[in-house]
């Protein structure tokens, strides 16, 4: 049974083509994956289907009484909730119910015999659907869920405001599950999650009886629970049935036969055009010219296929710095109260080090800490005089600025084509460029920030959840680029295909928390 129908969708923003003529279906109990390169269409398209946003042309039709659940990128929380207010909100349906049957038993004392009798039906049709539906086991519900996506190690009491970032994604998709609406849809859902909740969700989406529409480019996550691929380029949808390994092997082999279809019709348009050319003007075979130009003027063109732009990073290297980088003595960090118990920790010239760790354990805060953005609670960190440090931020506002006045704000000696340039070779095309940065996607978003550190001369890498939003081929070619660097890297990850094949070492900062993990 068809649970959703797409059908001729258009979208574009400005001169911009999103989407065109893209149709889609999805069927009851399918796993569908929705892929593609960064900026490819993949949100608008999200957001069209839940109504979020008006396609230019086509319909988007869903059967009746379905209910969806959408997790995107940018969803917020009630500020001064708690965590544990906030997941209970999914249930809410459920409380209006139980008030409704308090209502019902108060009226009763002034009421008739055939209206008590009435109520008490309504009443017992109430409990039963609080009883089927497990009202009663809210509490030990949300128990399960909020502990397999980590959020008993925050404290369900904990104010949502207090939350970082990933702790915040987490408190929306542990809602979303909870929720358990027949269709998820979920964006990117394990930019923020570490590897144990990461296979925790894993499992639960591979035994999930409904459908669901999932984007993400972790490629060994979507493997083990999609059956559907959707892939969005060029401004098409185009579907595959599968997983991402199947639809790799397509895609190429529908590529190949597209390419030598192609080759093979432009040789027989170059014969029929050579033939018309040359036999025209004379009598004898103006007939045999006119029907090769009837054939001609029939044909379906076959279109070559377009090479994506693919990125190639590429970081600038600084003087080399002394043997040790940093050195942290009896460091404690913090904002206000103390993440860690002391540390005396050190990263020597040419090292590569991994951070691993739940979410709100102190990662983020550590890096800040050996950068000078936040001051530690205790201890010391020296740094190498000669020491030319890179950061990219995990979490940084997009604000007004186009992609191109964002270089020009950090680097305002440069030209215009310059900077192009440099844009260009972080694969973001002539539209990406003239788009600010907050309209831009995630993975578009980083690459420019990712532009912006391979600009400057640096001898230290601080890379905070780089690969987040980031495509596939983006990813590879970062690897590739932190790989040939020469100088010191220090990377946050919950990725651990990302960085196992060319870190020296990995730090898990749950071994140093003062948190109960």
């Amino acid at each position: 049974m068809s649970i959703l129908n797409v059908e001729n969708v258009t979208h574009g923003f400005g001169a911009r083509r999103i989407l065109e003529n893209a149709s889609f279906r999805l069927l009851n109990g399918e796993h569908v994956g929705l892929i593609g390169a960064n900026g490819e269409g993949k949100s608008t398209f999200l957001n069209i289907i839940t109504g979020t946003l008006m396609p230019d042309e086509g319909k988007v039709e869903w059967c009746n009484r379905i209910t969806t659940g959408y997790l995107d990128q940018n969803t917020t929380l009630t500020k001064g909730k708690s965590i544990r207010d906030i997941l209970r909100e999914a249930f809410q349906y459920m409380f209006d119910l139980e008030t409704e049957m308090f209502a019902l038993y108060e009226k009763m004392g002034s009421s008739s015999d055939d209206e008590i009798n009435k109520m008490m039906e309504d009443v017992g049709e109430i409990q039963s659907s609080l009883e089927h539906n497990g009202f009663y086991i809210i509490d030990a519900k949300i128990e399960e869920v909020a502990n397999g996506l980590g959020l008993g190690e925050i404290g369900l009491d904990c104010d949502v405001t207090d939350l970082s970032g990933g702790q915040r994604a987490k408190v929306l998709l542990t809602k979303l599950l909870l929720q358990n609406p027949m269709i998820l849809i979920l964006d990117e859902p394990t930019n923020f999650l570490d590897e144990n909740h990461i296979i925790w969700l894993k499992n639960y989406l591979k035994n999930y009886e409904n459908a669901f529409i999932l984007v993400s480019h972790d490629i060994p996550f979507l493997n083990d629970v999609v059956n559907v691929i959707y892939h969005v380029e060029n401004a098409n949808l185009t579907r595959y049935t599968g997983d991402y390994e199947q639809f790799a092997q397509m895609y190429e082999l529908k590529k190949l036969q597209n390419d030598k279809a192609y080759e093979k019709q432009q040789k027989e348009i170059g014969q029929l055009e050579d033939f018309i050319a040359r036999n025209k003007a004379r009598v004898a075979t103006t007939n045999m010219a006119k029907s090769r130009q009837k054939k001609l003027d029939k044909m379906d063109i076959i279109e070559k296929t377009r090479e994506k732009i693919k990125p190639t990073f590429k970081f600038k290297e600084a003087r080399t710095p002394g043997k040790v980088v940093f050195q942290a003595n009896e460091l404690v960090i913090g904002y206000g109260q103390p993440l860690t118990s002391q540390l005396n920790i050190s990263i020597e010239r040419g090292q590569k080090v991994a951070i691993k760790g739940v979410n709100g354990i102190g990662k983020s805060t550590l890096l800040k800490t050996l950068l000078g953005l936040i001051k530690p609670v205790s201890g010391s960190i020296e740094l190498d005089t000669y020491l030319h440090p890179a950061y990219f931020e995990q979490e940084e506002i997009a604000d007004s600025n186009t992609a191109l006045e964002e270089i020009w704000k950090d680097f305002p000696g440069m030209t215009n084509g310059e900077v192009r340039g440099a844009l260009a070779k972080c694969g973001l095309n002539s539209n990406h460029i003239t788009s600010q940065m907050r309209v831009l996607s995630g993975g578009e978003n980083a690459k420019v920030r990712l532009c912006k550190l391979m600009l400057r001369e640096a001898n230290f890498l601080i890379l905070d959840e780089p690969t987040n939003h980031l495509d596939i081929e983006a990813k590879d070619e970062l690897k590739k680029a932190i790989k040939e660097f020469r100088g010191t890297v220090l990377v946050v990850s919950h990725e651990p295909e990302f960085y196992e094949d060319w870190v020296t070492d990995v730090w898990n900062v749950e071994n140093w928390t003062t948190k109960i993990v």
